[in-house]
């Protein structure tokens, strides 16, 4: 990708700022290692840092500051960043937890603009009401309150001019950077700069499309459509487009000015709601929102529950929900083998992991535990976490935003109710799975959903069978085997033979104590022995260095 050549005079631009906000925050040997200091005018190298390995606790601080200063994209970038300490660590993830964007608001009159391109007609047409001054701004969006034609009040999101040009701008910019940092910046490899863009450009291409909000929205709501203690906004989809999502306005209160609020809400069951519903979100139904801050759930009468923002969202697959209960299962047991053993089954652990190391590590971390009732799993996933980091191993991004949003709701949980319990919470859930694996249904829902891969091998089994046997019959079946390096194996056992006969020969001639001799050994046995040394020396370096002969 080559997103600095001639004609491409936006990306150069662009490229320009962010190698000065970088320079302006000490990462100027990242500019010269990666070979754009040309790039620079004028540029003056700072001395204080000449290499990673020089780097102090001041990092993450100065990471989160430049892209804070890069604006929209990089900010998004920071916040995901931020929910994957898997990839960049605890230090740089807890730090960039604390992103805020400086997000100037968009004049009115552009606003409105968009609104009237997307919905296609006057802003009079859809709405009685339009608030001017926006309830909230974010870095692609506003949020303003409105009120339908002859209808209720409604939060309408619109997308801020250009921003989804800015963005692709910014993430061919963001791909070029971090293919050339994990080129040329060997100790910067752990961090896996192209994988962690790879990652964000799949998440912020979905966020900049409000029709995926919307069908998340959607999808939501029908997990929920039975369940009187959460609550989720209704969907406008005449109103909404790509660019534009109307929903329900929600008036209710935040679950963070709950936690400060006194004697109005049941705090001990709005925190018991609130777990339950995310374990349902995972484990009934694989889906599942992936931000449950305290900003982006509301308190309704009743202590209703009512989470918003479907921008970012999770999805697993029946296997991946089943195998990740069985997880919680051995690690709420300390169970360390299973936790190891399942961790293989799913994937996560290759063959070249030392699982002994593993297991000595994860059992070290299980004895912090030791004697201690397991109320939460916050705490313990996340150290899992940081040890499958010391292995290079690499997470399911769904394992991390779980653990994250566990993390977030137990958190939530906690200060709303001193006492709260999340493992009481998830026991329910686990007999569900554990009998629903015992069950005779899930052998006839596996034939069910196998029944047609079942059909074929059924009718190429006999097939395959008899061509075996007649090849048996006719003695026609042939057993390839894959020999390699039998070459060098067999030119090493050659000159291995002809070196031991020299060495016998030549001890036989000067036992015989005949013929021309030189100090009293025979001639013929010295040159023997003189041509095995070199013959044996000769053999020796090649061998070590693997050569062909």
């Amino acid at each position: 990708m080559n997103i600095i050549k001639r004609g491409n005079n936006t990306n150069l631009k662009r490229l320009n700022e962010i190698l000065k906000v970088f320079s302006k925050y000490e990462f100027d040997f990242v500019i010269e290692k990666i070979g754009l200091k040309h790039k620079i005018p004028f540029f003056k190298r700072s001395k204080k840092y000449e290499s990673l390995q020089e780097l102090d606790d001041s990092l993450p601080i100065r990471l989160r500051k430049t892209l804070q200063e890069l604006g929209p994209a990089y900010i998004k970038l920071g916040q995901m960043i931020s929910t994957r300490p898997d990839l960049v660590g605890e230090s740089i993830a807890s730090e960039f937890s604390k992103m805020q964007a400086d997000n100037p608001t968009v004049p009115f009159s552009e606003i409105k603009k968009i609104v009237e391109e997307e919905l296609g007609g006057p802003i009079g047409d859809n709405f009685d009401i339009f608030h001017e001054i926006p309830l909230s701004t974010a870095s692609i969006g506003q949020v303003h309150i409105a009120k339908l034609k002859n209808g209720p009040y409604v939060a309408v999101k619109i997308q801020k001019p250009d921003i989804e040009d800015l963005i692709k701008s910014d993430l061919a910019i963001m791909k070029f950077l971090a293919k050339r940092i994990d080129q040329y910046i060997p100790k910067a490899k752990p961090y896996n700069f192209p994988t962690v863009i790879n990652e964000f450009e799949r998440s912020i291409l979905k966020e900049i499309d409000y029709n995926q909000e919307l069908n998340n929205m959607d999808h939501f709501k029908k997990i929920f459509e039975d369940d009187s203690t959460v609550y989720v906004p209704k969907s406008f989809f005449e109103l909404s487009t790509k660019k534009v999502l109307t929903m329900e306005y929600i008036d209710g209160e935040k679950v963070s000015d709950v936690i400060l609020s006194k004697g109005v809400y049941n705090k001990k069951l709005i925190a018991k709601r609130g777990m339950n519903s995310y374990f349902k979100q995972i484990i009934d139904y694989g889906f599942f929102h992936a931000d449950p801050h305290p900003s982006n759930i509301y308190i309704l009468k009743n202590n209703v529950i009512c989470y918003i923002d479907f921008g970012m969202m999770g999805f697993l697959d029946d296997e991946f929900r089943e195998n990740l209960t069985e997880l919680f299962i051995y690690f709420i047991e300390k169970n360390v083998k299973g936790m190891i053993n399942q961790l293989s089954y799913m994937g996560i652990l290759s063959e070249r992991i030392d699982k002994k190391e593993l297991t000595y590590d994860l059992t070290d971390l299980m004895n912090k535990y030791y004697g201690i009732e397991l109320k939460g799993v916050h705490g313990g996933m996340m150290d899992i976490i940081s040890v499958m980091r010391t292995y290079d191993v690499i997470l399911p991004r769904e394992f991390v935003l779980i653990s994250k949003g566990l993390s977030m709701l137990e958190e939530t949980g906690i200060e709303l109710d001193p006492n709260f319990d999340t493992i009481s919470t998830l026991e329910p859930y686990v007999r569900k799975i554990t009998l629903r694996r015992l069950s005779p249904f899930r052998l006839f829902s596996f034939l069910k959903d196998n029944i047609f891969e079942i059909e074929h091998i059924l009718k190429t089994l006999p097939i395959n069978i008899s061509k075996t046997l007649y090849k048996l019959e006719e003695g026609k079946l042939l057993i390839e085997l894959e020999h390699k390096n039998l070459e060098k194996m067999i030119n090493r056992i050659s000159i291995s033979m002809i070196l031991s006969a020299l060495l016998i020969g030549s001890s036989l001639v000067i036992l015989s104590d005949k013929g021309f001799t030189i100090l009293g050994l025979p001639f013929l046995g010295i040159i023997g022995f003189i041509f095995s040394a070199i013959l044996g020396l000769w053999l020796i370096i090649y061998t070590i260095k693997g050569k062909n002969y």
